[in-house]
């Protein structure tokens, strides 16, 4: 019998896919599980050149063909050759980010829901004392079918150890019946809010062609309706059959995004995120892939799904840093959607209040069709910004005087005040108060968080933890102070100082499941509140009774060495100003600083995001950068510093190419994280091509130099710098 050659991706260190022997050809997609060293793994058959330079006698036959089918459809594929050329990632570890967990292990391929078992007509209406005495299971059993409209055989094996024979007999009287459920679970939908579009919200709808590519940028300030824009394309689109696939930035809105889809849809919405258990994934995957679902919601990695359909491609918040994948394959997830709608030849929608300066251009330059939309919908109009120079200023319950006062002021009227502040912690520093010696990370170059509950000092760059020391370790002093202050410093000083309730919303405070959302809840029910947050706060929620919106400690992003922070700043801004008046009371907005002549804060307040988006531009068009420019970023680490400025110091003299500019190597931002210092090597070139091939022809000598002293990465596209 001849063998084949197979190309197979497996986990692990191999850029390319490892050759090995089949009996037979087998289709691109399939999971096979192959040996590796002494272990046995999965791998994903692909269309990929073979090594036709090894004898068969050195080469391993596959085990096993695990799917009668591909797992990955015909589509996933194209996407994975893409994202390894594009991001040049190992095949291994973009094709098994393209599968469920489940699948990666060698589960069967469709997530099938538990056996059910329920009771016939005659079941229902036949009498416990029909039943023999000596029957004592058959009498419990059906006692307790009766009480149920159905049951799992997981309780059923709750219920009675020894179920099986006693249900054996009552199938063959014809007393129940079983069935295989889904395996989600229905839920009862939430009441209908369709509402008519506004005549601006319509005319996008209708320019929207659904049966090609066109991408489209919808600029809409913060409650001007661009999620109702969503819903009435993801109508259109599933009334032709197909799916839509809508991507969120943030786990913390999916729910109440998936509750106001299927409201306005009458169909259950599929989640797909990070949140969920591994059972809950490969269920909303399977149900996507066979066509039983319509509608997917989910974060950056819902864009790798498998749809049988896909017909739109919805990217809200576009602008956000949360759609990059910042380790392993460092793939963007808005622009995968842009490649994936263009491959598949349908509609990709970018919305934002406050769009990136990339999407801008391409909008500028006719590559994207450009939407406004400058007014809120309905009758709520945009809030006020006021910069407050606290520079002299005594800060007590971690607000200015003005600030205070006018909180104060809001909640009188019964409304809701938001402070937004982007430190979790009780305060980002522990200080001796004799010698000033500080609490460090002892792997990172950060100092340690103090946390009051419970009490501990902790790094929140690589989750470095210990007790709060008994005396300065420097001088012996027992006297620390705190200082700054975090998000949980701010709650306590103003539970102090106000007289109605302080809600805390950040990653310390939502760790259990179900916290946030009872914290939402709680803000939604109107009563007069402060609401206390980070950035989980700034984008997406809408909280009608908050008027007031303050912005603290703003001042440190002015300085940032990233040339993005400014973009990043305004957007921040921005984001979190539009929480406020989003009801039928007008909203305010104020900015404590000590830089309010700033020119990036003055043109904020006096002309708004488009007015920043303007000026940036021109200033990235004269420095050259992006979106005027394309950049690579190679980082990296080792726990000896000199380690790993040799090695990309190496790096940059194989980059020596007239077309690519080569910046560095320099030490990170920070310089140390989980034991490692840290540099970087920037690449840049006016066109993507030559970048591309830099890279390319880089890569084999990259992978041949692999060690345990240096670790590096390729970041194509970086977005942050740090």
């Amino acid at each position: 019998m001849s063998l084949v050659r197979i190309a197979v991706a497996v986990p692990g260190p191999f850029y390319s896919p490892l050759t090995y022997l089949a009996s037979r050809p087998l289709a691109p997609g399939v999971r096979v599980r192959v040996p590796l060293g002494p272990r046995q793994v999965v791998g994903i058959v692909l269309e990929a050149p073979v090594d036709d330079s090894l004898p068969a006698d050195r080469l391993k036959p596959m085990t096993t063909v695990l799917d009668e089918q591909p797992a990955l459809s015909a589509d996933q594929l194209a996407l994975g050759a893409w994202l390894c050329r594009y991001y040049h990632a190992p095949a291994g570890e973009v094709y098994f980010m393209l599968l469920p967990k489940a699948l990666r292990e060698g589960k069967a391929l469709w997530k099938q829901g538990e056996t059910v078992w329920t009771l016939t007509e005659a079941g229902q209406a036949l009498k416990v004392d029909a039943l023999p005495l000596r029957a004592v299971r058959q009498r419990r059993l059906l006692q307790w079918l009766q009480q149920r409209e159905r049951a799992t055989v997981t309780q059923l094996r709750a219920f009675m150890a020894e179920y099986r024979e006693p249900l054996r007999r009552f199938e063959a009287r014809g007393w129940v019946r079983s069935f295989v459920a889904p395996c989600m679970p229905t839920r009862p939908l939430p009441p209908a809010r369709h509402h008519a579009l506004n005549p601006a919200q319509q005319r996008i709808v209708e320019s929207v062609s659904l049966d090609r590519f066109n991408p489209h940028l919808i600029e809409g300030v913060t409650g001007s309706g661009k999620t109702a824009v969503y819903l009435a394309l993801v109508e259109r689109v599933i009334a032709t059959g197909r799916q839509a696939l809508v991507l969120v930035p943030e786990i913390g809105l999916t729910p109440q995004m998936i509750g106001r889809f299927e409201a306005w849809l009458g169909q259950p919405v599929v989640a797909l995120h990070s949140g969920l258990n591994d059972s809950e994934r490969h269920c909303g995957w399977s149900r996507l892939a066979r066509g039983e679902a319509k509608v997917a919601l989910g974060t950056r990695s819902a864009v790798l799904g498998r749809f049988q359909n896909l017909g739109l491609i919805v990217v809200d918040e576009e602008h956000d840093l949360s759609y990059k994948q910042q380790e392993g394959v460092r793939y963007s997830a808005r622009d995968t959607a842009l490649w994936l709608g263009k491959h598949l030849d349908i509609p990709v929608v970018l919305g934002s209040a406050t769009p990136s300066l990339e999407s801008l251009h391409h909008a500028r330059t006719g590559r994207y069709a450009h939407h406004r939309l400058r007014q809120r919908a309905g009758p709520a109009r945009l809030p006020t910004l006021k910069l407050l120079d606290i520079r002299g200023e005594r800060i007590e319950a971690g607000v200015s005087a003005p600030l205070r006062a006018a909180m104060q002021a809001h909640l009188d009227q019964g409304q809701q005040v938001l402070l937004f502040l982007n430190r979790r912690g009780f305060a980002p520093v522990l200080m001796c108060h004799q010698c000033g010696w500080q609490a460090d990370c002892p792997a990172c170059s950060a100092h340690l968080t103090y946390h009051r509950e419970p009490e501990h000092l902790h790094c929140h760059h690589c989750d470095y933890q210990r007790p709060v020391p008994e005396r300065c370790p420097h001088c012996g002093s027992g006297s620390f102070v705190h200082v700054g202050q975090g998000t949980a410093r701010l709650e306590a000083a103003l539970a102090q100082q106000f007289s109605v309730p302080v809600v805390r919303i950040d990653r310390d405070s939502t760790r259990r499941k179900g916290t946030l959302d009872a914290q939402l809840d709680r803000v939604r029910s109107g009563e007069p509140l402060i609401l206390v947050g980070t950035q989980m706060l700034a984008k997406g929620h809408h909280f009608p009774k908050v008027t007031l919106v303050g912005l603290l400690e703003m001042d440190q992003a002015l300085f940032s060495p990233d040339f993005r922070a400014p973009e990043r700043l305004a957007q921040q801004i921005i984001q979190v100003a539009g929480r406020a008046g989003r009801g039928e009371a007008p909203g305010e907005v104020l900015i404590e600083t000590r830089q309010p002549e700033h020119p990036l804060l003055q043109t904020l307040v006096t002309g708004g995001y488009e007015a920043f988006a303007e000026a940036a531009l021109a200033e990235r068009q004269v420095a050259r950068l992006p979106p005027y420019a394309y950049q690579a970023l190679i980082r990296a680490s080792s726990p000896q510093a000199e380690a790993a400025q040799a090695f990309l110091t190496k790096v940059a003299e194989r980059c020596q190419r007239p077309d690519v500019d080569v910046w560095g190597p320099v030490l990170s931002p920070m310089m140390k994280r989980q034991g490692h210092w840290r540099y970087q090597l920037l690449l840049q070139s006016e066109q993507r091509a030559p970048l591309h091939r830099l890279l390319a022809a880089l890569l084999p000598w990259l992978w041949a130099q692999r060690s345990h002293r240096v670790r590096w990465s390729i970041d194509v596209d970086p977005q942050d710098m740090g």
